[in-house]
């Protein structure tokens, strides 16, 4: 893969290059909004349940920021993803380059627009006066498994959405349910034992949980929870992997 990335290096860059003046295009403020996008709808969120969670939590607006951030990282990247071939039909049903290139190309786009909100993130934790340390390296751990995780999700999706246009709408679905079982705006304290062991099912609420632990406890998680972590991440990206493999002379026929 790496060697095919660097015989396709130019277009590869040209096409993240695309994907991020595209979703600015026409736009006032441009790039500004990868910015101020998540910090409107964290307001918004803080506005709304602040009033119901936030009154028995310390730092509850970066409790919500991290919940907020992982989320719409896995979303943007994984909605790119899903129509990373499609909008690209028109390039490899002329070019034989790797199909693939599309999908990473969008899912490094979401990954700059995570990065700058990141920094925004450490800003809002630093006025709030969470104690940063050494320990914040640590977060570099889940950024990676939640990078390679969103790259398999994409791959399935980008793959299903090729031979059904349903899976857009479907997803659409599936994202909001998903975002009200990442335990983004309410605690899981006040749950049931089981209902807490079934939230680790979730791979995206397990990265949240690892930003909050490093972030507000001040503490790494144990080894269990980080083979936790990239087992999510290494199952997905394999399953994605293989159903390219096996189904990619087949998109030809179907873009």
């Amino acid at each position: 893969m790496i060697a095919k990335l660097k015989k396709h290096q130019f277009l590869f860059e040209e096409l993240v290059k695309r994907d991020f003046k595209q979703k600015y295009k026409r736009t006032v403020l441009g790039m500004a909004w990868s910015i101020l996008s998540p910090l409107l709808n964290l307001m918004v969120m803080s506005l709304v349940f602040s009033q119901f969670f936030g009154t028995r939590m310390e730092h509850y607006t970066i409790y919500l920021f991290c919940g907020n951030l992982v989320f719409s990282y896995f979303k943007e990247s994984t909605n790119g993803g899903m129509n990373a071939l499609m909008s690209n039909s028109s390039i490899f049903t002329k070019v034989n380059v790797p199909k693939y290139m599309f999908l990473l190309s969008k899912n490094v786009s979401a990954l700059i627009n995570f990065g700058l909100t990141l920094m925004v993130f450490f800003l809002f934790a630093a006025l709030d006066r969470v104690q940063f340390g050494l320990h914040f390296l640590a977060l570099l751990y889940p950024i990676v498994c939640l990078v390679v995780f969103n790259v398999g999700v994409g791959l399935i999706l980008s793959a299903l959405f090729v031979f059904f246009r349903d899976t857009s709408y479907l997803y659409d679905v599936f994202t909001m349910l998903l975002m009200y079982m990442s335990a983004i705006f309410y605690t899981v304290d006040t749950l049931p034992g089981f209902l807490q062991k079934l939230l680790m099912c979730n791979p995206v609420y397990c990265y949240i949980k690892y930003f909050r632990i490093v972030v507000l406890d001040g503490n790494i998680p144990s080894l269990e929870y980080h083979a936790l972590c990239a087992f999510y991440a290494l199952l997905f990206v394999a399953i994605g992997g293989f159903i390219y493999k096996k189904f990619n002379h087949k998109f030809l026929y179907y873009v």
